[in-house]
C-alpha cells in the first residue's frame, strides 16, 4: 500500500498471517537491496519510510525502514496511516500496537483525524543516544541544539528564520555528526507564537522530508523544556500541519493521513534484485 501523512510517504507491506492461520514466519524478508529497490522514485515505487504490519501482541506490530534500507524503531506518521487503515478494516476506534519502540495507543479522532501516543520522549545522554555525558538541552553544537529521543535520535535548532538555512547543505552535516552514534534526525524550528511552531526536517538515511511525526514530537517537547511554548502546540510543516500534545502519559501526535493506492509488486521485480 501507498500512503502518506502531510506528504511524508510510505510503502506499507502487509506481513500479517490470514486471521484463523497461525502466525508463523514472516511471509518475506526485508533487505537494504528490497528497502532501497522499492523505494527508489524512478525504478521503484518511492517513499521516504517502508512500514511492514505483521502479527503482534496487540492489534498489529509494525516494523519501520529508512529509503537507505537501515533500520528505525519509530515513524509517526507512518504509525498514524497505519492505525488508519487498521481502524477502518476492524471498525474499532482505538488500538494497541507494538513497535520496536514500545507498545503506542491510536485513537479515532472524527473529521479523518487520527492521534498516536508516541510514548514518553527519552531525555537522557545515553537513551538518544549521544556518545557521552552531556546537557541534552543545549548540546556543544554552534547554535546550541536540543537532543530528545522519540525511539529514533533528533536534533532540534531553533532558529529566528527557518527560510535562511539551506537545510540541503545544514542537514547531512548535523546527521552524521560525531556526538550521535547513530545519525540523526535534524530539525529547524521557528517559534512563531507560546503554542505555534513552524519547522522543516531532515530525516537521517532519507533527507529533506515534507513531514515528520516524531521529529514534530521531538521539537514540541525541545520546545516545552526550553521555556518557549507549553507542551501543547501546533506544528507546521512543508506538508501541513500536526498538532502535539505532551502528556502525563506521553507524547500525543494528532493528523491527517491518505491511502493512496494498494498493489502487488511483481515476480520481475522482485527477482531483480537477486
Amino acid at each position: 500500500m501507498k500512503m502518506h501523512g502531510l506528504g511524508n510517504d510510505f510503502v506499507v507491506l502487509d506481513a500479517r498471517a490470514p486471521k484463523g492461520e497461525d502466525s508463523g514466519p514472516p511471509p518475506f524478508t526485508v533487505t537494504p537491496a528490497l528497502a532501497k529497490a522499492v523505494g527508489h522514485r524512478h525504478f521503484g515505487v518511492g517513499f521516504d519510510q517502508l512500514a511492514v504490519i505483521s502479527n503482534g501482541t496487540g492489534d498489529a506490530h509494525l516494523t519501520f525502514y529508512n529509503a537507505d534500507g537501515s533500520v528505525s524503531a519509530a515513524c509517526g506518521n507512518a504509525t498514524r496511516c497505519i492505525a488508519r487503515f487498521l481502524m477502518e478494516e476492524s471498525g474499532s476506534s482505538t488500538l494497541h500496537l507494538t513497535t520496536d519502540r514500545g507498545d503506542l495507543a491510536a485513537q479515532d479522532m472524527g473529521d479523518g483525524l487520527t492521534a498516536v501516543n508516541m510514548g514518553q520522549p527519552q531525555l537522557d545522554w545515553d537513551e538518544i543516544p549521544l556518545s557521552h555525558r552531556m546537557d541534552t538541552l543545549a548540546l556543544p553544537i554552534d547554535g546550541g541544539p536540543t537532543a530528545t529521543g522519540m525511539g529514533n535520535p533528533h536534533c532540534t535548532f531553533f532558529v529566528d528564520d527557518i527560510g535562511a538555512v539551506d537545510l540541503e547543505q545544514f542537514g547531512p552535516t548535523i546527521e552524521h555528526h560525531p556526538l550521535y552514534p547513530e545519525r540523526t534526525n535534524v530539525q529547524l524550528a521557528q517559534i512563531i507564537d507560546t503554542d505555534h511552531i513552524r519547522m522543516r526536517v531532515w530525516e537521517r538515511g532519507v533527507g529533506i522530508t515534507l513531514a515528520s511525526g516524531s521529529s514534530s514530537c521531538a521539537t514540541a517537547v525541545a520546545a516545552a523544556r526550553k521555556g518557549l511554548t507549553g507542551r501543547k502546540v501546533r506544528v507546521d510543516l512543508d506538508g501541513g500541519t500536526l498538532y502535539i500534545d505532551w502528556r502525563e502519559d506521553g507524547v500525543w501526535m494528532t493528523g491527517p493521513s491518505a491511502h493512496v493506492f494498494s498493489g502487488t509488486l511483481t515476480r520481475d521485480f522482485l527477482d531483480g534484485l537477486a
